[in-house]
């Protein structure tokens, strides 16, 4: 008798949990995927000079890394509801008229960008391994060898990993997995 393969993606993906910045994969080898999350930095505003020095040392971040890795980019909405709110009441409150024209303009321009599906796009660094001594030196070094080049890096949260895979699996929308709905 064959087995009958499921219909869902998420089926297929051996996630056992998130945890402390690491996803938990199913199977016997405990293996386990995290990394670094790496703030972006516009060098196109810098001098030359540092732009080729930054550049030049993340050729060396990455030439130093002797284990698989993957580099993910991905989109995660804007939400700027609370500084919408916030011009809100600051323009209730106002009653100058230069002041509620400014504040009407910067209304009008945070609309344009909710219209727009504004997206900030976040950087990771991944990798998978078994040992979480290994794993703690990997995540330590990686944000130190950023730092040396010039950009800050943190370890990946729950929430970061999470947004990962519902960019991937599920077209950027988020899921609710275990809620109830009465």
């Amino acid at each position: 008798m064959a087995t009958q393969k499921s219909k869902y993606t998420n089926d297929d993906i051996p996630v056992k949990s998130i945890t402390n910045g690491v996803i938990h994969l199913e199977g016997r080898d405990n293996m386990k995927v995290t990394g670094v999350k790496i703030m972006p930095r516009n060098i196109f505003i810098l001098d030359p000079g540092m732009q080729n020095a930054i550049i030049t040392n993340l050729k060396t971040v990455y030439n130093v890394i002797d284990y698989e890795f993957w580099i993910i980019v991905a989109d995660r909405p804007v939400d700027i509801n609370v500084y919408l709110s916030e011009l809100e009441l600051l323009y209730n409150k106002t009653s100058d008229p230069a002041r509620r024209k400014i504040i009407t303009e910067d209304l009008n321009k945070a609309n344009m960008f909710t219209s727009n599906n504004v997206v900030d796009t976040e950087y990771f660094l991944l990798f998978k391994e078994r040992n979480d001594d290994v794993i703690g030196k990997r995540i330590r070094n990686l944000i130190n060898n950023f730092a040396n080049a010039g950009l800050t890096a943190f370890q990946t949260s729950n929430d970061d990993l999470r947004m990962i895979l519902d960019n991937f699996l599920n077209g950027g929308q988020t899921t609710e997995f275990g809620t109830v709905l009465s």
